[in-house]
């Protein structure tokens, strides 16, 4: 090379100047690819596990598969892949809201058992004392569920874990004070009072998503009734088009975690399902949420007409998930009968 060549390099910075922009533009597209394949892996639901019944390989005692249950329920929102997405304020955790609403789904039917466990699964009657650990449970699953720092909402979950592991072994006798867990028809009514409010208030959210023109039935088969805003006899329910897949995904959370509970329900129930003939009517719950639970073959929620060409993810799932609430207010009505 020259000297005049070389000189006129050096005074002409155009040169590394591009090279320098090359090398920014390539690490900004392999980040990009990098944070979009951690997305799309971190957006996939958990799998569904099997409820564990057995101790030692023996029978397990009498609310061991509700309690184990409802801590490998909690502990999967923590510990599934990228952890605990709905408090992130990074990337890629910070664009995804699919698994954020999932994991609500989840954390509302936590928070549920949790409290009906603290009120009416361990507690003998209505002046006896609640359990001390479950006393600490409930109110740390109620911590909010968006909190990153001071507390964070991982720690607040992690300790009411903490205090649930804390229970599951003085039930099991590893630990003092004893604990308790009574298998009675009207706690589990309890329960399945809550889970059919839920499961009915998602069905309609769901159902909503085309639009529609309803009958306002809130203050039938009561002439006494009255409302603080009364609404005239005909309602129009929308759920807005940027929702729809919020409140799907939500939906698909809330039957993950009610399949679990419902199998190990089942065990620790098995006997007062058994004496009311209502061990089927269970059993049909579950065949819906399974059914609800089926992988997803497009990438998107669609919203397709009733009867359109294309598909609505949101009525498929609301269909389910009405039937399964039929199936409870059967199962409640089994239960509260003689």
């Amino acid at each position: 090379m020259s000297i005049k060549s070389w000189w006129s390099r050096v005074r002409s910075p155009a040169a590394p100047r591009r090279g320098v922009a090359r090398a920014v533009g390539a690490a900004l597209g392999i980040l990009l690819v990098f944070l979009l394949i951690l997305s799309w892996y971190w957006s996939r639901e958990p799998d569904t596990f099997w409820v564990n019944w057995e101790q030692g390989g023996q029978p397990a005692m009498t609310g061991y598969a509700t309690t184990h249950t409802l801590l490998r329920v909690s502990s999967t929102l923590l510990e599934k892949p990228g952890g605990y997405l709905t408090n992130d304020v990074t990337l890629p955790g910070l664009w995804l809201d699919n698994i954020p609403n999932w994991e609500f789904g989840v954390l509302v039917q936590v928070r549920d058992l949790a409290r009906v466990m603290r009120n009416d699964f361990t507690r003998s009657q209505t002046q006896s004392v609640e359990d001390p650990a479950l006393a600490e449970v409930e109110p740390n699953f109620n911590f909010d569920n968006d909190s990153w720092i001071l507390p964070s909402t991982e720690s607040r979950y992690r300790e009411a874990i903490s205090y649930l592991e804390d229970f599951e072994a003085r039930l099991t006798g590893a630990g003092e004070p004893a604990a308790n867990f009574y298998a009675r028809a009207d706690n589990l009514r309890e329960w399945l009072a809550v889970v059919e409010k839920r499961l009915g208030n998602l069905s309609q959210r769901l159902s909503a998503s085309v639009g529609q023109v309803r009958v306002n039935t809130d203050l039938a088969l009561d002439p006494s009734a009255d409302a603080a805003r009364p609404q005239g006899d005909n309602v129009v329910v929308k759920t807005p088009w940027l929702e729809i897949d919020d409140v799907f995904f939500e939906a698909r959370g809330t039957a993950w975690a009610l399949l679990h509970f419902l199998r190990a329900v089942e065990y620790d129930f098995r006997h007062v399902l058994e004496d009311k003939n209502a061990t089927v009517s269970l059993r049909q719950v579950i065949r819906e949420l399974e059914a609800s639970l089926a992988p997803m073959r497009s990438p998107i929620v669609l919203n397709g007409g009733g009867f359109g060409m294309f598909a609505n993810h949101s009525l498929v799932m609301a269909s389910y998930l009405s039937r399964a609430t039929q199936a409870i207010t059967n199962l409640r009505e089994l239960l509260a009968g003689g």
